[in-house]
């Protein structure tokens, strides 16, 4: 098993899928198998479901390990977001509702790891998840709640509104206003 001290070729993982070499895709499974599990139990919130979410996400990125394109970001958030979109459908497909709290500020921080591929050490990893940290808890809880409740529980904007009790104009505003703040705060 590769520590995190190993270096992993995503890019290249992802277009030997693409040539047809299941022996990358085992690769992959082997060495984010179990945070992607992470990722899909956090969103689903049932082990059972999240196994079938990745079973299905590792479905996808055989299938579409063609369409990756490295000009566009990094396998591994490439493939993250693959399993992220697999949990959301099958929560928004159910309709189940999920409840926020430190574990979805938690998430939400986790993801920005897993994206924040490139960084040379853990330790610049934790004060990256820390600045996210500093960032979230920087916002006003409307714009929080609003970016976490769509980014972090996967609902839709009239889903937040209904949460939140709001318009869905005002929820819309705050989530951009509230990225838009994030991103000039990670910056």
């Amino acid at each position: 098993m590769l520590t995190a001290h190993d270096h992993f070729d995503y890019d290249a993982a992802l277009a030997a899928c693409a040539r047809g070499d299941d022996r990358a895709l085992r690769s992959i499974y082997d060495r984010d198998g179990r945070r992607l599990l992470g990722v899909a139990l956090r969103i689903v919130r049932r082990r059972q479901v999240a196994e079938d979410v990745l079973h299905d996400a590792f479905l996808n990125i055989w299938t579409r390990a063609a369409s990756f394109d490295p000009a566009r970001g990094e396998g591994r958030g490439w493939i993250y977001s693959v399993v992220r979109h697999q949990a959301l459908s099958v929560v928004r497909a159910g309709g189940r509702e999920l409840q926020l709290g430190q574990e979805g500020l938690d998430a939400i921080e986790a993801e920005a790891v897993s994206h924040a591929a490139g960084l040379p050490d853990a330790f610049e990893r934790q004060q990256d998840m820390g600045r996210l940290h500093d960032c979230l808890v920087g916002l006003d809880e409307a714009k929080r709640n609003s970016i976490l409740y769509a980014y972090v529980d996967g609902c839709s904007h009239a889903e937040i509104a209904q949460r939140m009790q709001s318009p869905l104009g005002t929820i819309k505003a705050w989530i951009k206003r509230g990225l838009n703040a994030l991103k000039e705060c990670m910056g």
